[in-house]
């Protein structure tokens, strides 16, 4: 395929399909992928649809040292300006400016459970008083009872994601959620563990440890719920292969570090 170079890194023109090269890092790419043979890279091509980040994802994760080559329809990208355009709504870590929004307007944080037992009424539940920084505790169930003994949720540093609407389970107001990593099968669970010396109540937050400070106001549990912000959040989260809670590749922080699990390595978060 011949082509004229603009720029390293930048357009190229090729003379055959009359569209535009935009080559790009693996992880800054947004649209609908189809894939074109042009020997050891690939091309994919442009639309103005919604990017399929599932897919990026996965190829992302099995070429790292591969270039990615964009192809956008001639029509719509004449500049370096509209260029940079198609990549708005990604960040450098691959994550939509749009989930990594929705995250910082989840209030979650760090909590304490002051005491736990089991539900008088279902046997997989847990109820928990959990200090998250409020005048009084919160109380919580949990689905716990198969995967953690009772004596070790007792006084536990935990993560709790604090607005979300109250939920009846099994007659007990349950105000909150402890956010927890577990296995494929879902047959191994552990809850996130802020790191020593955080303090119940303080919000956590995704990125630089310079970034504290930053976090926009959360949102009322009424807009997490009618918006489906835990939704459209939740599927981006999960534990690296160091146990690190992490959204997309920005790791989980409190101001006295980064939010990990015992040992369930590249996990999901729930």
């Amino acid at each position: 395929m011949a082509a004229v170079v603009l720029r390293s890194g930048g357009l190229s023109y090729c003379c055959c399909c009359k569209n535009f090269l935009i080559r790009s890092p693996p992880r800054i790419f947004a649209g609908s992928i189809s894939t074109f043979a042009t020997g050891s890279n690939k091309l994919y091509s442009f639309h103005k649809q919604k990017a399929n980040l599932q897919s990026l994802s996965s190829f992302s994760s099995r070429n790292q040292s591969e270039p990615i080559l964009a192809v956008a329809d001639n029509a719509s990208i004449k500049s370096d300006d509209k260029v940079s355009s198609v990549f708005d709504t990604l960040d450098s870590t691959g994550i939509e400016a749009s989930i990594r929004d929705a995250a910082a307007s989840l209030d979650i944080r760090v909590g304490r459970i002051l005491r736990a037992w089991r539900h008088s009424e279902a046997d997989s539940l847990y109820v928990e008083e959990v200090d998250i920084g409020e005048p009084e505790p919160r109380t919580i169930c949990s689905g716990l009872v198969n995967y953690i003994r009772l004596d070790e949720v007792q006084e536990m540093e935990v993560i709790v994601l604090a607005n979300l609407k109250p939920r009846n389970m099994r007659g007990v107001k349950s105000n909150g959620m402890l956010l927890a990593a577990s296995d494929a099968r879902h047959e191994k669970v552990e809850l996130l563990l802020p790191p020593e010396g955080s303090v119940p109540g303080e919000r956590i937050w995704f990125g630089l440890e310079e970034e504290n400070g930053n976090a926009i106001s959360a949102a009322t549990p009424n807009q997490v719920h009618k918006k489906k912000i835990w939704e459209l959040v939740q599927p981006h989260l999960k534990t690296s292969s160091s146990c690190i809670a992490v959204l997309g590749d920005l790791p989980m922080r409190t101001s006295a570090g980064l939010v990990t699990c015992r040992s369930l390595q590249n996990a999901n978060i729930a």
